[in-house]
């Protein structure tokens, strides 16, 4: 497909626009992984190249008459205006439209980071597959939601049923953080949910969630593919559940654990959507992945979705020393996952035994990796079936 932005340059967004395959850098270094291990070199697995991005976030800056709604120049507060992106999904163009029409009409003016002043600074969208409908957050610069209400009411009107539910953030500090710490629902519902891997599965506006939804449902297919059934399951990292939710029928007991907050409210939500006998089965360990080393030894499978930086080092060393039958990492961060595959494999315990590779992320330098660890015990054996190629 030959695709021609509109908005390159200046827009940084998409550095390898048009590009006919992933990034050959993080290519190379996945399979110089796979044969440093001696197995089979990485299925790719790719979706679509336009209108993937089911969330974003973008900055708001200009002038009062004529905001401008998008991502900043590189190395500057310079914001490059991407009304008609095209690896947005169409409506989060559309919210982007209407933000600037209410904020012309209120009178609302965008964020200045030289003087810290102006009223709207960022906009986060969402949007909720099954209904097709935009959760939208406002981030303020104010702690309390005091001059926001007519920007929301014009807002909410000129959305109208294609908006999901309209939240207001609060982040008054003279920084680079994009959401504050306070939030506040304006207009509808308190979660977005989404259907992945046969579980409900909710994200409020504070949690982590992935742009590329369609294809992070690959991910979840995948990964389920290689947990047998009546496993004792732990998740670290878990995010609000959308890995383990689907799960927890074909498994004997589950531990989650995760640390935001906003994250475990989701997953709140989703497990308290699963049916009575299934919760059950189900436990949540509250806090940093640290907390739940102890759960280590119990379970026969572990998956883990680590941030960018990957493994805390006791996770590392636990997993290491007590190895399950199997680990599971599904790496966003190609770097931190070669550092943590080396500690993982050195005493030998741990064997890497398949890797896929997701173009999660099209367009640009970044993928997604599901790497399979099988424990010594098991090391040898055969893996399961491969699903077939898409």
């Amino acid at each position: 497909m030959s695709l021609v932005c509109p908005h390159r340059p200046p827009c940084p967004g998409c550095p390898r626009l048009g590009a006919p395959d992933v990034a050959p850098s993080a290519i190379a270094a996945i399979e110089r992984l796979a044969r440093d291990h001696d197995i089979a070199r990485p299925r790719v697995v790719r979706g679509r190249e336009v209108a993937f991005r089911h969330r974003a976030r973008l900055a708001v800056r200009g002038r009062a008459t004529s905001p401008k709604i998008g991502i900043f120049e590189l190395g500057t507060h310079r914001v490059v205006d991407i009304p008609r992106c095209l690896v947005h999904h169409p409506l989060v163009n559309d919210v982007g439209r209407e933000l600037k029409r209410s904020m012309i009409a209120t009178g609302a003016t965008p964020y200045s980071d030289d003087a810290h002043r102006g009223l709207v600074r960022y906009v986060q969208v969402v949007v909720e597959r099954r209904t097709g409908t935009a959760q939208v957050v406002v981030v303020t610069n104010e702690s309390e939601p005091a001059t926001s209400a007519a920007l929301f009411d014009a807002l909410v009107e000129r959305l109208g049923e294609r908006l999901h539910s309209a939240w207001w953030n609060g982040n008054p500090a003279r920084a680079n953080t994009i959401l504050g710490p306070h939030f506040r629902l304006m207009f509808g519902e308190p979660a977005v949910e989404e259907r992945i891997g046969g579980a409900r599965v909710y994200y409020p506006p504070g949690a982590f969630g992935q742009n590329n939804l369609d294809l992070a449902d690959e991910v979840v297919r995948e990964t389920h593919a290689r947990v047998p059934a009546g496993a004792r399951l732990l998740e670290l990292y878990a995010g609000v559940g959308p890995i383990g939710l689907g799960l927890v029928a074909a498994s004997r007991t589950v531990v989650f654990n995760e640390l935001s907050t906003d994250s475990l409210r989701g997953l709140d939500l989703g497990v308290a959507a699963l049916e009575l006998e299934l919760r059950a089965r189900v436990r949540v360990v509250r806090g940093p992945a640290t907390a739940a080393v102890s759960e280590i030894a119990d379970a026969d499978v572990i998956i883990v979705d680590p941030p960018r930086r990957g493994l805390d080092v006791e996770v590392t060393d636990a997993l290491a020393s007590q190895p399950p039958k199997r680990l599971l990492y599904v790496s966003c961060g190609l770097p931190s996952l070669l550092n943590d595959a080396r500690a993982l494999t050195q005493g030998e315990s741990l064997s890497l035994t398949e890797l896929v590779v997701f173009d999660l992320f099209p367009h640009t330098e970044h993928v997604e990796v599901l790497a399979v660890f099988d424990g010594s015990a098991t090391s040898n054996a055969a893996s399961p079936p491969r699903p077939s190629e898409p």
